[in-house]
Order: C-alpha cells, then structure tokens, then sequence
C-alpha cells in the first residue's frame, strides 16, 4: 500500500471529514462500510478523530461545529498560504465562512463557499499534511462537485487555485480540474436526487457489499449500484444524510 506523508501539492483535494450529530454512532457506521479503525487526536480537540486504513490517516470525523448545518463531509484543498487563497476566495466571489486558524502545530486551515454556495476547506499542512493513503480500499479515491452553474463555477476555482480543465466526452458537461498532468477531480451539473456542492468517493474492494453495509448499518442508497468506464459506482448517504461514494475499480 504507497503512502504519503508529505504535503500534497497546492491545489489538490489533500482532505476529508465528516461533521455528524453523532460520531460514536457514526465511528461504527464507517468501520463496518470502510473497515476503518480510530485514533483520538488529543484532550483539546472537541472530539475530533482520525480515520484509520489500516494505521494510516485517511480522513476526520467529529461533531458537528454548527448543529444548524446538515451533517456533510468537506473536502479540503492543500494550499501553502491558507490566508492568501481564502483573500483569492473573496476577491472571486466566494465567501469565508471560518477565517484561515491554526489547529496546533497540525496546521492552518479556513472554511469557505464558493459564489454558488457549495463549502469546502483550505489545509496548510503543519504535522499533519493530509490524507496519508489513496485510491485503496477504504481510502480516498475522488473528489467532485455538483453546481447549477458548471462554467460560473469553472472560473471561480480557476481564480483561486489555478485549475485548468478538461471536458469529458458524453458526460453531460462534466470536466476534469489539474494543475499538472494528473486530474485531481471533477465539476458537473446537479443531478435530481444527488448531492449538491462538493462531495467525495471511497475506493472500496465490493461495491455491493459497501452498500449492503450501508443499509444495514442505517443508512440510504441514492443511487443504486452501476457498472461505469472507471469502475462499479454508488451514491449513498450514512444514517444521518451524509451523502458519499463508493467505487470498486474496474476488473482487470
């Protein structure tokens, strides 16, 4: 299993936690689906745990910050100037919602929304640089937003973190972002009865079992499983409305 333990590059989704009303509930929800284990990141941290694949941090889970907000998982993008990329949110059109605040000696990290009001997260990496494991079984495999307004949204984070684009044939306008050879995710239109704003897929070994686990552990199918050009995919939400994916990679 390749693991990372230095600072992803400025741009990339290099995070992923979940705000839930109720994160013992939701530690056994997420070990069953992504057979995750959990580390306590310290007496000052509100509760705030990190996912474990197999020893590796592979994403966040704590109590919600704002009770009033749905329960979500935020993708945060690696930058080295939190402070300087939430002024570029502004100066586009976004919103800071949480100004740029050190987290320990872990990092530096802001809230922000973009002008179509999808939220999402800064990360200046300190100790903690990020997501330490990719594209395996209960890692993370991509990250992708949905918006009313594809090519309004194409320019704001083109301002921001200097994306370019590239259009995917037959997909309805959907478009890959990279700074370099690599995409890093994607941005689409909204699709009825999926989730809106920024939202993230799990690399799973059986998609069909992850969502067996999903219903059984309380939680919903949005979109049943389905065979792709990248794998067998599904959309599914935990018992709280937390809407993620699951994707097996495509036999052979």
């Amino acid at each position: 299993m390749p693991t990372r333990t230095t600072p992803w590059p400025s741009g990339t989704p290099c995070w992923i936690d979940l705000g839930t009303p109720d994160s013992d509930a939701a530690r056994s929800f997420y070990a069953a689906v992504l057979d995750w284990t959990y580390r306590d990141t310290g007496p000052d941290s509100g509760g705030y745990l990190f996912c474990l694949k197999d020893g590796h941090e592979a994403a966040g889970l704590g109590p919600q910050q704002d009770p009033a907000d749905p329960p979500r998982w935020t993708t945060y993008f690696a930058t080295d100037d939190a402070d300087a990329t939430a002024a570029r949110v502004t100066e586009a059109g976004g919103t800071v919602l949480a100004p740029p605040m050190d987290v320990g000696p872990a990092g530096r990290m802001a809230i922000v929304a973009d002008p179509q009001g999808s939220p999402f997260g800064l990360w200046q990496a300190g100790t903690t640089t990020g997501v330490q494991v990719v594209n395996e079984p209960g890692a993370l495999a991509w990250n992708e937003a949905a918006v009313d307004d594809p090519a309004a949204a194409q320019e704001f984070y083109t301002a921001v973190f200097g994306f370019a684009w590239e259009e995917i044939p037959d997909a309805g306008g959907y478009s890959t972002f990279a700074t370099g050879d690599r995409p890093l995710g994607g941005l689409g239109g909204v699709v009825e009865g999926l989730p809106r704003g920024w939202s993230n897929a799990f690399s799973v070994a059986d998609t069909d079992e992850a969502v067996r686990a999903v219903e059984t552990g309380g939680g919903k199918v949005l979109m049943p499983a389905e065979d792709t050009p990248y794998g067998r995919v599904a959309v599914v939400t935990d018992p709280w409305g937390a809407a993620f994916t699951v994707m097996q990679e495509p036999a052979g």
